[in-house]
């Protein structure tokens, strides 16, 4: 069995978005909460809207990234998708593509389905690069029928 994902997915599909959605949830509720008319020189109407909006378009940015985020395990015949409730088995036949792309410092990884699974029919995984290719020189064959020409 050989991992695919970084070390870092645990970081960031849990302990950011939950230390983020609670201290700013908190912030946002004292904010609503705050009986005042003005906060500063602002308007406290304002001040409100302006939290709950940056809350909520936060919440909405994790929820569309990095919540997104599975651990991906491979191995010859397999590959292992896991969102650290639940596992799935896709069998290789089943994958269409297998697409590595770099985002700022990130290695992400796309992986497209024949077929949907219990995790729809993308996924998306934050790859350790080293990883990825200790897993491609071990199997060479499945390299060649995942990666498309321009990631050769």
């Amino acid at each position: 069995m050989h991992r695919l994902s970084s070390n870092a997915t645990l970081l960031l599909k849990f302990f950011i978005p939950v230390f983020w959605i609670v201290f700013f949830g908190a912030s946002t509720l004292a904010a609503v909460f705050y009986q005042y008319d003005y906060v500063g020189n602002t308007p406290a109407i304002y001040f409100k809207g302006g939290m709950v909006f940056f809350y909520v378009t936060g919440v909405l940015l994790f929820v569309f990234t990095l919540l997104r985020l599975k651990r991906v395990e491979a191995d010859g015949d397999f590959l292992y998708v896991t969102n650290y409730f639940k596992t799935a088995r896709y069998p290789f036949h089943n994958v269409s593509s297998f697409r590595l792309s770099r985002f700022l410092f990130l290695q992400l990884a796309t992986v497209q389905f024949r077929e949907s699974g219990i995790f729809g029919k993308r996924i998306f995984f934050l790859a350790s690069r080293h990883l990825v290719d200790g897993y491609f020189a071990a199997y060479p064959e499945l390299k060649a029928q995942l990666l498309n020409e321009e990631e050769r």
